[in-house]
C-alpha cells in the first residue's frame, strides 16, 4: 500500500470519502514510508503513531456511520516543532525544552485536528526556528532528499522533506524571513507565506507583530489550498486577523497576467545555476500569454528594517521567555537577542516607520502588476555540515541570515508570497520560483501558481528515496 503516499492529498481525501481506502490503511502506508526513509533524512521527530491510529480509527468510524469526518479527514501530517502541541513534544529544537509538552494545542493544531487530520509526530526545525538550516541539539540535522549531504532549508525543513518523500500528505509551516519558502524551494514542494493576519494566532506575544506567520505547504497547489481553507479563517481573538474570501475550489485564471521579474530582488548576488533556472521558468510565461518586464519595487532600507525588527522580536520573545537559559542556545540566536536588547525606543520606531514606507512602495508598485517574481533562494542547498553559507556568488556574507535576503526583503513588503517548483540545477538540486501577489491577494496568487505548476510540472520529479 506504500504507493498511496505518493498520491496527492486531494486524491487521498477523495479515496477516503469514497471508501476506497480506510484512514487506518492510509496511516499504515505512511508509517511504512516513515520507517523506510526517515532514518536517513531525519524529517519527522517525536513520532507517536498511537496518537495517529486513534485519530484514524475515529475517521473510519465517522465515515462508516455517514457522519462528515472533516475536510482533511484521514490525511496524515506531522506538526512543525515550533507549533505548540499537548500530545507531541514541543521542543522548539532547544535542549532546555527537550522533554516539554505544551499545555495546550495551538489554534492551527486545533483547527487541523477538528478537520480530521491524522497526526503522527512533529517535523524538525532549527533552534527556535532561527536560520534556514534545520539542525538542533535535540534531534540533529535534517538533510535534503535530493542529496543527503545538503541542507533541507528551514525552519520548516522537516516539513518540506516529509512532504516531498511521502511521509505526510500536508504540512504546516511558518515564515518570518523565508522559513517556509526556502525549504519549499529546496525540497521541490509548494509553500505559501500568507498575507498578514490571514492565518490567525492566539498565542502569547505581540499580537500586532505579523512578520512571523503560519502557512500551508503541499506537494501541489491544490493540496496546499486544501489545508489553507482550514487554517485561514478569521478569529477575533487575534486583533490582527484579516479575513479573505476562500472559494470552495481554487479559481482558474481567466486572463493573461502582468508580471514584474526581479532577477536579484534589489541587486542581490544569486548563484548562476539558480539564476539560470529561474530565468528559464520566467521565459516560459510566454506560453501562458503573460507579459513580463524586468522591474522591482524600491527595496531601500529593507535589510535594516528586517534585521532590526527581527532582533527586537527575538529579544522580546525568546530573550524574555528563556531568561538565563538563553545561553544554552546557539550563538547566532544569542547574538540576535543581544542586538534586540541593545536597541533604543527610537531604533524600533525608525524600523517600524521604514516598514510603513516599504508597504507604501509595494502597494504603489503592485498597482501596475499582478505578480512580482524572482528567486526564492540565492543559492542551491548548501553543505549540511555547516551552519550557514558565508559566500554567495563570490560575495561574502556577514550575519547568519544575510544569504536569505531574497526572501527577507519580501517579508518587509507585507505581501503574500510563495515558492513553487521552477526546475533543477545541472547537479539535480531543486530551485524554487518566488511569486509575490497583490495586497491580500492570496487566492489570485495561488491561482497564478497553479497555472505555473500546470505549465511546468516539476513537482512530479521526486528524489531517489534512501532506504
Amino acid at each position: 500500500m506504500s504507493e498511496l503516499v505518493d498520491l496527492s492529498a486531494v486524491e487521498q481525501r477523495r479515496m477516503i470519502s469514497a471508501k476506497e481506502v480506510s484512514a487506518v490503511e492510509l496511516l499504515d502506508a505512511h508509517l511504512a514510508r516513515i520507517d523506510a526513509v526517515n532514518p536517513a533524512l531525519n524529517a519527522i521527530v517525536g513520532l507517536r503513531p498511537e496518537i495517529g491510529r486513534a485519530q484514524a480509527q475515529a475517521v473510519d468510524q465517522k465515515t462508516a456511520s455517514g457522519e462528515d469526518p472533516g475536510p482533511l479527514a484521514g490525511l496524515v501530517t506531522a506538526y512543525k516543532d515550533l507549533n505548540e502541541t499537548k500530545d507531541f513534544l514541543s521542543t522548539d529544537g532547544i535542549a532546555a525544552q527537550a522533554g516539554r509538552f505544551a499545555p495546550a494545542d495551538s489554534l492551527m493544531v486545533q483547527r487541523m485536528t477538528a478537520a480530521g487530520v491524522v497526526a503522527v509526530g512533529k517535523t524538525n526545525v532549527p533552534e527556535l526556528g532561527a536560520g534556514s538550516h534545520t539542525i538542533n541539539p535535540v534531534y540533529g540535522t535534517t538533510v535534503n532528499p535530493y542529496d543527503t549531504t545538503r541542507s533541507a532549508g528551514g525552519s520548516s525543513g522537516g516539513a518540506g522533506v516529509a512532504l516531498r518523500c511521502g511521509m505526510v500528505a500536508v504540512a504546516d509551516g511558518s515564515d518570518m524571513g523565508g522559513s517556509l519558502r526556502n525549504p519549499a524551494g529546496w525540497n521541490n514542494v509548494v509553500g505559501l507565506r500568507p498575507s498578514p493576519g490571514v492565518v490567525p494566532s492566539i498565542g502569547p506575544g505581540n499580537a500586532w507583530a505579523t512578520w512571523g506567520t503560519g502557512g500551508p505547504m503541499g506537494r501541489t497547489v491544490d493540496d496546499l489550498y486544501l489545508l489553507m481553507k482550514v487554517i485561514a479563517q478569521p478569529d477575533v481573538r487575534d486583533p490582527a486577523t484579516h479575513p479573505i474570501d476562500l472559494p470552495d475550489q481554487l479559481p482558474r485564471l481567466d486572463r493573461p497576467l502582468r508580471v514584474a521579474f526581479s532577477p536579484g530582488m534589489g541587486g542581490l548576488p544569486v548563484e548562476a545555476d539558480v539564476a539560470g533556472v529561474v530565468a528559464a521558468a520566467v521565459e516560459g510565461f510566454a506560453d501562458l500569454g503573460w507579459s513580463v518586464e524586468e522591474a522591482e519595487p524600491d527595496f531601500t532600507g529593507a535589510d535594516e528594517c528586517f534585521e532590526s525588527i527581527r532582533s527586537w522580536l527575538f529579544a522580546s520573545g525568546p530573550g524574555v521567555g528563556l531568561g538565563e537559559r538563553i545561553t544554552t542556545v546557539k550563538e547566532t540566536v544569542q547574538d540576535e537577542v543581544r542586538r534586540g536588547m541593545a536597541m533604543s525606543a527610537m531604533d524600533i520606531a525608525s524600523a517600524i516607520g521604514m516598514q510603513k514606507k516599504l508597504w507604501d512602495r509595494a502597494v504603489a508598485f503592485m498597482s501596475h502588476y499582478d505578480l512580482l517574481v524572482g528567486p526564492v533562494s540565492q543559492l542551491s542547498p548548501f553543505d549540511a555540515s555547516i551552519e550557514y553559507p558565508t559566500e554567495v556568488a563570490g560575495q561574502p556574507m556577514g550575519r547568519y541570515i544575510e544569504w536569505m535576503r531574497s526572501v527577507c526583503r519580501v517579508t518587509t513588503l507585507g505581501l503574500p508570497a510563495l515558492s513553487v517548483p521552477a526546475g533543477f540545477t545541472d547537479a539535480g538540486l531543486p530551485v524554487g520560483l518566488q511569486m509575490i501577489g497583490q495586497p491580500w491577494g492570496d487566492v489570485p496568487l495561488l491561482a497564478a501558481a497553479k497555472a505555473v505548476e500546470d505549465l511546468m510540472p516539476w513537482h512530479q520529479r521526486g528524489p531517489a528515496l534512501p532506504s
